[in-house]
């Protein structure tokens, strides 16, 4: 165990200590063996507002509107210039009430009651029957209160929350509301508490992997308690693997921790390509009865990291093709949904991610528990301020009162998930321009060391070299820079004990399926769009990924790079923003805008170009891309710049089946104006883009990828004609009958021989009847103010996105979609329990 050592010390440790883990599920999941966990998050009341008494038992809240959880009030809208719209432009802060209704049978007079909330945004506040039970300001962490005192067994009680995010308390959208899952817990007397597990694997060969688990175990009678923990390890077929047991001796109203160590023979690991679970089933027995189950699932898996050999991951250098995600669902806003997660990281898997950060707050946890099934590895964050803020109502107000236990918290709930790989502390902390700014850091780094010594922690800076003069990359294991890709080299020659990386990188900004002529580096459009061929526009810190993957390859010793962002999120919309005295000097944005346009995929999961060009880098599969589209009606002649993206060695372009000869990767360089803050004006040439200047004609654009001089992938756009039909694609024909799930169907308008028409912007109206509704619409676009809960959406050149959720009954559900002048479609959706 390694408890506040000095960096060196620990970094020796961490690279001579073979890892595994760990737990996931809603948190690690307790359960009695009679007394299973209860979802909460049914039949709860709210009332938007301030409500005088809410929180009063014998309240009359007849006239509230019924919800289930997650719930985010903000997503709902209207949008509005008079929200900010950093976040959105959508009403994020105000007071907000819920309420619930429930019963704790008499039976259970004998036992412990707690109510766990995964996270709520923000501020808030509990109260069980009147009496106040506790508050958590931070809306990203989970908590757990203990209620027991304040319940009426066998009568009915009530469990109010308030909620009072205030406007401009991130930099970002960050929902409101009860926005992730709620659980009650009934628990004997002597349980395994929250969070109650931490399992390591310090050592793992071929043939064996050695398993040490450290139990919490709670005793809350006012006597001492004489038990048996009993460990039973279980893999993913369901097969026991072995079985460990341990007499234990509680004291009355203490927690003891209790140390076992078991084998796993024949170990399956967990890596990028075979994420391999297992699962920790601990028993607690009072005299030869079972009175409490709880359940780890974890990985064997060994992490080092070094300035020689980069990350390894069992044993083998990975290179971190990784990006930042902010925690919202695009038009499902900020609460939790299961599917919509998976679907994200589907998405960025299938471009070639294989690391995530989480910008810039700890995450759901449901999104380690996806990236523990995909074989995704995660840096989780901590804060994205400290003492010093950067919005009126940010962290910084409560940080040096809660910074330790939420951190500390964080670190409990996440420890056991193979994912998890770093712990960051803070992103571009304003204590780096501070000469004591490295005390913070230092405490932060010792807090990660004494919870966890099996990961590293990370910092997040922008600034060069302040964070290294003033000492506060010192007290990380592990150095992370945002924006500065040509001084990796030089911070490695000058400290080249430290392991460096891109914690945040490219910040290029484009708007899916639109181009400008010419092709130039211009920081606005009058559409408020931005240019799908990907050169510098955005703000003055952005530069394209080329430039990002070039260092990369330089810079051995880098760990990789997490670029911004995977997805387009809700608010900061850059680079349509900028200081507007009505916010007192605080960012705003140019109205309509609203949504970032950062990403390679948009708000509804739509690949822009650029999601091409990161899987050209990022996967081996041959590919190949081109770009623009091919509907110029004005341009007949004209010249038109053509690009390829590709995995394969050289490009061959078709117009309408004449060629215009093959590129080849690497060689032919493509010119992009360069403008970024670290060059000077002139041209930067990419070695990652082919391209070519041909004469517009309608027609068919079609480019062959081969390599060694085989063909290996080709991809044909043709022009399309007007627009005919509506196609729908639903990524899942059959969902879950749970109330829950989703299916995301792609809404296409089509000419009448197939054709994407990419510039089509057509109302859609959308029917859906049967088991079955629609929980949100979207189209990408980041300057829409049309509601993300209706029934319409206008296209976005060619796409939009109908997202539906069935209900908990089996069935059908029957979609149509339908536009004035298109043929409409239908298509149905098989619901299953």
């Amino acid at each position: 165990m390694i408890k506040k050592t000095g960096k060196a010390k620990f970094m020796e440790a961490l690279r001579l200590l073979t890892i595994a883990v760990f737990a996931f599920g809603l948190g690690a999941c307790q359960q009695s063996s009679s007394i299973p966990d209860q979802d909460f998050n049914k039949d709860w009341l709210f009332f938007k507002g301030e409500y005088e008494k809410a929180e009063k038992a014998d309240l009359d809240d007849s006239a509230w509107r019924k919800l289930n959880l997650p719930h985010d009030w903000a997503i709902e809208g209207p949008f509005s210039n008079e929200n900010n719209a950093r976040t959105g432009g959508l009403p994020v802060h105000g007071t907000g009430w819920y309420r619930k209704h429930f019963q704790v049978e008499e039976k259970f007079s004998d036992k412990e009651i707690a109510i766990e909330f995964d996270g709520a945004m923000n501020n808030a506040h509990v109260w069980v029957n009147g009496e106040f039970a506790g508050n958590r300001p931070y809306g990203y962490i989970g908590f757990e209160l203990n209620i027991t005192p304040f319940i009426k067994f066998g009568e009915d009680n009530v469990i109010a929350v308030r909620l009072s995010p205030e406007d401009l308390s991130a930099r970002w959208y960050p929902g409101a509301g009860i926005y992730r899952n709620v659980r009650i817990k009934i628990n004997n007397k002597l349980h395994i508490p929250q969070w109650g597990t931490k399992i390591r694997t310090p050592h793992i060969t071929e043939k064996n992997a050695s398993v040490e688990i450290t139990t919490s175990v709670c005793n809350q009678s006012k006597s001492q308690q004489t038990a048996k923990l009993e460990t039973i390890l279980i893999d993913a077929k369901g097969n026991e693997v072995c079985t460990t047991n341990s007499d234990i001796i509680i004291q009355a109203e203490t927690t003891g921790y209790v140390d076992q160590k078991m084998n796993i023979e024949n170990p399956l690991k967990w890596d990028l390509e075979t994420p391999h679970l297992y699962k920790a089933v601990s028993n607690i027995y009072l005299k030869g009865k079972l009175i409490d189950r709880f359940e780890t699932n974890f990985g064997v898996r060994s992490i080092q990291f070094s300035s020689e050999h980069g990350f390894q991951l069992n044993g083998r250098t990975v290179k971190l093709n990784g990006v930042c995600m902010h925690h919202d669902l695009g038009p499902l806003g900020a609460a939790v949904n299961y599917r919509a997660t998976e679907r994200q990281m589907q998405i960025m898997k299938s471009m070639g991610v294989n690391a995530l950060r989480t910008s810039h707050n700890p995450p759901s946890p449901e999104i380690l528990q996806i990236c523990d099934k995909l074989g995704i590895v995660v840096q989780v964050e901590a804060f994205d301020e400290w003492q010093m803020g950067k919005v009126p109502n940010g962290y910084n107000k409560y940080f040096d009162q809660w910074h330790e236990k939420d951190l500390r918290d964080m670190i409990k709930r996440d420890r056991n998930h193979p994912s998890v790989i770093m712990w960051s502390i803070g992103n571009e902390i304003l204590e780096q321009s501070r000469k004591d700014g490295w005390k913070i850091a230092k405490k932060l780094t010792d807090i990660c060391h004494d919870e966890d010594s099996t990961r590293p922690s990370t910092a997040g800076f922008n600034y060069y070299p302040a964070p290294f003069t003033n000492k506060l990359a010192k007290y990380v294991d592990i150095v992370g820079m945002n924006y500065w890709p040509l001084n990796y080299t030089e911070i490695l020659e000058k400290n080249p004990d430290m392991i460096v990386y891109g914690s945040e990188t490219s910040s290029q900004t484009s708007s899916r399926g639109v181009y400008h002529f010419p092709i130039e580096a211009k920081e606005k459009h009058e559409t408020n769009q931005v240019s799908s061929y990907d050169v510098t526009v955005g703000p003055p810190w952005a530069y394209p990924p080329d430039v990002e993957f070039e260092q990369q390859e330089k810079e051995t010793r880098s760990l990789g790079e997490f670029m911004w962002t995977g997805f387009d999120y809700l608010g900061e919309p850059t680079p349509y923003g900028g200081k507007d005295n009505s916010t007192n000097g605080y960012w705003n944005a140019d109205w309509p805008s609203r949504s970032s346009y950062f990403a390679p995929v948009d708000l509804c999961g739509f690949p822009k170009d650029r999601y091409f060009l990161y899987q050209s880098q990022w996967t081996k599969k041959p590919m190949v891309h081109v770009l623009p589209h091919w509907n110029w009606e004005n341009k007949t002649g004209d010249t038109i710049p053509v690009m390829a993206y590709t995995n394969c060695d050289e490009v061959e372009l078709f117009v309408n089946g004449k060629s215009y000869g093959k590129k080849v990767k690497g060689v032919d360089l493509t010119p992009i104006p360069a403008e970024f803050h670290f060059f000077e004006k002139g041209t930067y040439y990419s070695k990652y883009r082919l391209s070519w200047n041909v004469p517009y004609h309608a027609g068919e654009l079609k480019v062959v990828g081969y390599q060694n001089g085989k063909k290996q992938a080709e991809k044909t756009i043709k022009t399309a004609g007007k627009p005919y039909q509506i196609k729908l694609i639903a990524d899942r024909s059959n969902i879950k009958a749970d109330a829950m799930d989703l299916s995301f169907i792609s809404v296409r308008v089509e000419d009448k021989d197939g054709n994407l028409c990419p510039k089509a912007n057509d109302l859609i109206n959308f029917t859906v009847d049967g088991k079955g509704s629609i929980a949100a619409v979207g189209n990408g676009d980041a300057t829409s103010t049309e509601p993300y809960q209706a029934n319409y959406r206008n296209a976005f050149n060619g796409l939009c996105l109908l997202i539906v959720k069935s209900t908990d009954k089996a069935g059908k559900i029957r979609i149509t979609a339908s536009s004035n002048g298109l043929q409409a479609q239908e298509i149905v959706l098989n619901t299953k329990k």
